[in-house]
């Protein structure tokens, strides 16, 4: 199979979520007994019949973390270098539509911003962009790749989906990982929510991660935003997405990122509410079926929650985040992409986690291994 997309119109959403709300207590408590779970397991796992057993998902899922990842969990932080962007869409921030102030940082404005993560210990940076090819384009992500290269043990991106000889320049250029989330796998939702621009092909978006490995990326992070459709189905498709990703193009790493709908100017209200408890049964989920895969938690999520889920399987946290263009050091007050909820500097959360008995990693495990 050479696309996901073939394996991905095999699939039906409605049937695939009915299968799911079918699941029974006994089909969790099978897939709980197995040692490695496979696809209809994980059905199982997220399923209403699963609540009741989330404390016993997260014993299991810690086990697991700590065999496969030890003690360690690795910090990172988004840098926002653009919120231009030629996309309407109805969740975010930076949509077109949306009249704000737009930025796009130049040569000196990133070097500023750098010098001040650089300052509080990050090695692992991630690159955020809207998507405006003519402001945004490879050019302007390659000359930024090139500019802070020295500075970081890896780097990724968030930005437009590429085509692969694009991404193939990128990782000559010094590119580690890029992130690129479907952010609804539900195809008339999609083209709900994204109405126009490039960003509307919904095929050309599915296929990205297809592209990335065949380019030989170091590392694909995909997911999808919880909110805008049920997030059991999407998870399940972000799940088969995964697997057919890591047969595919095996040596390859992998990461999963749990956004939910967050508040931004302009705001659209979630069409399915996904609770705390939804969330952490859906992160324990994901590490009973796959023990080596990256589990990342950003300052999308509180305080309390981020306090709490450290321990049962994510391995990955950004701290400090700010979601503007220049949003550290170069202008601070500009608006935002959407909310932050925590808030905690650095430090606070570097102390939070070792409190936690986790040892902070700053490289990504790649290079941690090595040292």
């Amino acid at each position: 199979m050479s696309h996901f997309k073939e394996l991905f119109d095999t699939y039906n959403w409605e049937e695939t979520l009915q299968s799911i709300f079918k699941k029974t207590t006994e089909d969790v408590q099978s897939a709980l007994a197995k040692e490695k779970i496979d696809l209809e397991d994980f059905k199982a796992l997220i399923s209403p019949a699963g609540k009741p057993f989330i404390e016993q998902m997260a014993q299991k899922s810690q086990l697991l973390t700590k065999k496969r990842f030890g003690n360690t969990i690795q910090m990172y932080v988004p840098m926002y270098l653009s919120n231009e962007c030629q996309n309407i869409c109805t969740y975010c921030g930076f949509s077109m539509t949306n009249k704000i102030p737009r930025r796009t940082l130049t040569d000196s404005e990133i070097l500023k911003e750098v010098a001040f993560l650089k300052d509080k210990g990050y090695d692992h940076i991630l690159l955020v962009t809207g998507e405006a090819n003519k402001t945004v384009g490879v050019n302007y992500i390659k000359n930024a790749i090139q500019l802070i290269r020295s500075q970081f043990s890896n780097i990724t991106i968030e930005v437009q989906p590429l085509d692969k000889e694009e991404y193939e320049s990128l990782i000559e250029s010094g590119l580690y990982a890029v992130l690129v989330y479907q952010e609804t796998y539900h195809r008339e939702e999609y083209k709900k929510h994204h109405p126009k621009g490039k960003k509307s092909n919904f095929d050309y978006r599915l296929d990205t991660p297809d592209r990335l490995g065949k380019a030989g990326i170091h590392k694909i992070g995909v997911g999808a935003l919880f909110g805008l459709e049920d997030w059991r189905a999407d998870s399940f498709f972000t799940a088969l997405h995964l697997q057919y990703l890591k047969k595919t193009y095996w040596q390859t790493k992998y990461s999963i990122s749990f956004p939910r709908l967050r508040p931004h100017s302009g705001g659209l209200e979630p069409k399915v509410e996904m609770k705390d408890a939804d969330l952490v049964q859906l992160i324990c989920a994901f590490r009973l079926l796959d023990e080596d895969v990256e589990l990342s938690m950003s300052t999308r999520e509180s305080e309390i929650f981020r306090n709490n889920i450290v321990n049962l399987g994510i391995t990955s946290i950004s701290a400090e985040s700010k979601t503007n263009p220049g949003g550290y050091a170069v202008e601070p007050e500009s608006l935002e992409q959407f909310e932050i909820s925590d808030e905690r500097g650095t430090e606070e959360i570097v102390s939070m986690l070792k409190s936690r008995g986790l040892e902070v990693v700053w490289k990504d495990w790649e290079h941690f291994e090595k040292v």
